[in-house]
């Protein structure tokens, strides 16, 4: 064997384990956006085409499925996200801010519901939860930053609530319990952002 033959096998063996893992995880993440909020591993493997061996070869346990499940969901949030620019009016930005975090929200609706099942057994879905609660934060605080200054001594309450309203269990509230269509639910939480961030104490 030459000395170029090893890391050729290698690195085959390494893109083989990467697509059998993209391949379980689409697989999760279609039974649960096809309504199978809870997919045994059985039928996780079984839509993967994979063996249920090479799936717990690949994922010691469900909690490093759901690890691996949320950096997808993540980054499919994160290439969907356009900026929004920090000059504009504050109804502008309020605008394209709930515009955006509708579209995002129904996107990750799915991943939402399975793990909001399974959230109060499982470390991983709530780290995973933690993730986007940051990076919200982060936005708010970008987007709104000459709100949240204004605010003074109030301003981490403020960004609380900006951020507690616009995240899923709000939008879910919005859309399942109040049965609101896509386009009211967004109008709705724009009027509650509107009024969170021009409130006079």
């Amino acid at each position: 064997m030459t000395d170029t033959e090893a890391p050729v096998r290698v690195d085959g063996r390494t893109a083989r384990a990467e697509r059998t893992r993209a391949a379980i995880v689409d697989a999760h993440l279609a039974l649960i956006g096809e309504g199978d909020l809870r997919p045994t591993g059985e039928r996780i493997a079984e839509r993967a085409g994979v063996s249920l061996r090479a799936l717990w070869t690949n994922f010691k346990d469900m909690e490093t499925l759901f690890e691996a499940s949320g950096e997808r969901v993540l980054a499919e949030q994160q290439a969907a996200h356009r900026p929004i620019p920090a000059e504009l009016p504050l109804a502008k930005r309020v605008d394209a801010f709930c515009r955006q975090r509708a579209r995002l929200l129904q996107l990750i609706t799915p991943s939402a519901r399975a793990a909001q099942l399974r959230e109060p057994t499982s470390e991983q879905l709530r780290r995973n939860r933690a993730k986007h609660i940051e990076r919200l934060r982060d936005e708010v605080s970008e987007v709104f930053a000459v709100e949240l200054a204004a605010a003074g001594r109030g301003r981490g309450q403020l960004l609380n609530a900006v951020v507690a309203a616009t995240m899923w269990p709000a939008w879910s509230m919005l859309r399942d319990g109040l049965g609101l269509g896509v386009d009211e639910a967004r109008r709705t939480m724009a009027r509650t952002v509107t009024a969170l961030l021009t409130a006079r104490d």
